[in-house]
């Protein structure tokens, strides 16, 4: 596609900017990396994302693009290759844009709903154990969500990958076990063993550092 400026403006511990990476780095894009303080966000993020002012946002040619799951396609669409994010029939994109709006829906809320209270968390425990539970039979018969391959299901639920076990550890919570959800943890490990995956994710103890941080305000 000639000279390409690709600038991405991220947080090193945030699973929406991790996406982006991941999809940049699958699809052999070279970019540009910029970390953002989100205690002083800096006058470029503001400048190209003003209504949200959130993370991450993509800046392709000048032109701004945001909200993670917007920007995943947007990369797919723009940078064709023989890895391609969404699969090519119809039905199966339909599916795969499913799946990444359930996980984004129902988990990530679920997880906020966590992240949030620090008691009374029985009932969002519940939903998050039924939305795990989906997302555990979703799996059965394929290494990742996008068949033999990571696809854009898979790098929607990179929050689950480490986020949500670490903070299940900080808050004491045991859900995403072998026993419990085996499959799912299967995902999980091969996952976090690709090579893009391992080289793009924080450190978990440095990541758990700074969330435990968080929690603490």
């Amino acid at each position: 596609m000639g000279d390409q400026e690709v600038k991405l403006f991220g947080l090193w511990a945030s699973p929406y900017s991790k996406r982006v990476e991941i999809a940049l780095k699958i699809k052999g894009i070279k970019y540009e990396y910029f970390e953002e303080n989100l205690s002083n966000k800096s006058s470029e993020l503001l400048k190209y994302n003003p209504v949200h002012k959130k993370l991450p946002v993509l800046l392709h040619n000048g032109k701004p693009v945001c909200e993670s799951l917007v920007i995943l396609e947007y990369i797919d669409e723009t940078w064709k290759s023989e890895h391609s994010l969404l699969p090519e029939d119809p039905y199966a994109r339909a599916m795969a844009r499913f799946w990444a709006k359930c996980i984004e829906d129902k988990c990530t809320a679920a997880m906020r709903s966590i992240w949030r209270s620090s008691e009374g968390q029985d009932k969002v425990i519940e939903e998050l154990t039924v939305h795990l539970k989906t997302l555990e039979n979703e799996l059965k018969g394929k290494k990742f969500f996008g068949g033999d391959e990571i696809g854009l299901v898979d790098i929607t639920a990179n929050l689950m990958a480490l986020w949500l076990g670490v903070l299940l550890e900080l808050k004491g919570i045991e859900l995403l076990t072998k026993e419990k959800l085996p499959r799912l943890c299967e995902w999980i490990d091969d996952y976090l063993n690709h090579q893009i995956i391992k080289e793009t994710l924080p450190d978990r103890e440095n990541l758990r550092e700074y969330m435990s941080n968080l929690l603490k305000g």
